[in-house]
């Protein structure tokens, strides 16, 4: 069946003092609990994913797993009593066979939805897969240039080659528009108005023959304005 988790797996995901938690039954008691193959690789990769939140505190191996099925439930659109219900159909079944209140039943979701694993893998869900598995991105990386530079097939060579240059190929130049929004005080205007009549002046000054181009080219502009120094009014 696909999705199924390994135990080979579970234990390269999990920090060191929880490796010796997993085990072939526990494995089992898994894969043999989700009978909807697309949820059970959905949850197969989440518990991989979100291994690391183990180290974070004494959680049992039991929890997590179901802590992440729960969370799992939720990603998936469904509402906190649904997926608490689905995580936990033995538990759900006994507060209705006590006859325990819709709103009690609500409180006890509520609780564990805001406990601390739970919150832990939350955050865990945020966080860009890619980021998640920057390590596996890397020996994925290392294997398609081994196989670019040893592989017997000019195929194999040729497809990791471009496997390698597609992935490490260097983000497109996006055109950043910057709209700048001047106010236009008297300054400015006068600024405009300056400039208008140097050229008004240099134009006649240049048709009777006073001024020559290279000397209207070297003609500075003067304008006169307000200097206020600001800073420590």
């Amino acid at each position: 069946m696909s999705g199924l988790l390994t135990a080979e797996q579970f234990r390269k995901a999990l920090p060191p003092q929880v490796k010796k938690s997993v085990n072939q039954e526990l494995i089992d008691k898994v894969n043999q609990t989700i009978s909807d193959p697309a949820f059970r690789e959905v949850y197969r990769d989440n518990l991989l994913g979100y291994a690391n939140v183990m180290s974070k505190g004494k959680f049992k191996i039991q929890s997590y797993l179901d802590a992440v099925r729960y969370v799992s439930y939720k990603l998936l659109g469904d509402s906190n009593i649904v997926a608490y219900t689905k995580t936990f159909p033995d538990k759900y079944q006994d507060f209705i066979t006590r006859g325990v209140d819709s709103k009690d039943i609500a409180s006890y979701v509520t609780a564990y939805n805001k406990s601390k694993l739970v919150n832990l893998i939350y955050e865990q869900s945020l966080v860009p897969s890619w980021v998640l598995n920057q390590d596996l991105y890397q020996k994925a990386l290392n294997v398609q240039a081994e196989l670019m530079i040893t592989a017997q097939s000019e195929k194999v060579r040729t497809d990791a080659a471009n496997s390698i240059l597609t992935h490490l190929k260097m983000p497109e130049t996006q055109k950043v528009e910057l709209e700048v929004g001047m106010k236009e005080d008297s300054t400015i205007q006068a600024l405009r108005e300056s400039t208008a009549e140097l050229v008004r002046q240099q134009r006649l000054m240049m048709q009777s023959g006073a001024m020559d181009a290279q000397e209207v080219a070297h003609t500075k502009l003067a304008i006169e304005g307000e200097f206020r120094e600001v800073g420590n009014e």
